[in-house]
């Protein structure tokens, strides 16, 4: 079936919590990449200025593979060194933290415009409100600067639990967190196959397939239709 919401609206017994992912549910990136940081080419550049679009592009490719092949979110200079090897830079700790230095989130990441009036409607139901994210530990941060943190009770983060969805661990943990069981739990994603697992795991679940999917899990097209779920 397509993205949209699912032939069926319903979920398994009473939902007292969402589960949130964060990247393509919560947040975006403005330009449309998650990593590197949107600033990664100008910071490189200005201690070799010659590189080309076409180099950084497969250094970007092979920081993917590194992040694919990790059983979890790895250290962000990790990564980055990985990045930099592929482009002859060498990884000098001023440049590792350059490119890991504090910048406003707002710079480089938005809330989608559904987010914060659903977030408002679930506090006010009562409903609880937790994160499930493959993200590095800073992610209650880019939260609060982006002013939805202060809706979550609960992180559930693969750098931080050193395992990635659809590990177990990543789910229970936050639903553990909350004092529920699975089943009182609404688990949303972006990843169809991640909300398949969370379901195998006796939670309730919706892909949110903002952009049409071909998926047989049960989705959303957005966050308000979830309202009508809980």
């Amino acid at each position: 079936m397509t993205s949209g919401s699912s032939a069926s609206p319903s979920v398994p017994g009473p939902v007292r919590a969402v589960l949130f992912d964060s990247g393509g549910v919560l947040i975006r990136p403005i330009g449309g990449r998650w990593n590197p940081r949107a600033d990664f080419e100008e910071t490189v550049l200005r201690r070799r200025p010659t590189l080309t679009r076409e180099e950084f592009a497969a250094a970007v490719e092979a920081g993917d593979r590194f992040m694919d092949a990790s059983p979890s979110t790895p250290d962000r200079d990790d990564y980055h060194r990985v990045m930099l090897h592929h482009l002859g830079v060498e990884p000098t700790a001023p440049l590792l933290a350059e490119l890991r230095r504090e910048i406003p989130p707002a710079q480089i990441l938005e809330t989608y415009p559904d987010v914060v009036e659903t977030l408002e409607e679930l506090e006010r139901r009562g409903v609880r409100r937790a994160v499930v994210s493959d993200a590095w530990p800073e992610l209650p941060d880019l939260h609060d600067a982006l002013g939805i943190g202060r809706f979550f009770e609960a992180y559930a983060i693969s750098a931080v639990l050193g395992c990635d969805k659809p590990d177990p661990r990543m789910y229970h943990h936050a639903s553990t967190a909350l004092g529920l069981d699975p089943a009182q739990c609404l688990f949303l994603d972006d990843d169809p196959e991640l909300v398949r697992a969370a379901i195998a795991l006796g939670y309730a679940g919706r892909a949110v397939c903002r952009t049409p999917v071909e998926t047989d899990v049960p989705s959303v097209s957005g966050l308000s239709e979830v309202l009508a779920l809980v």
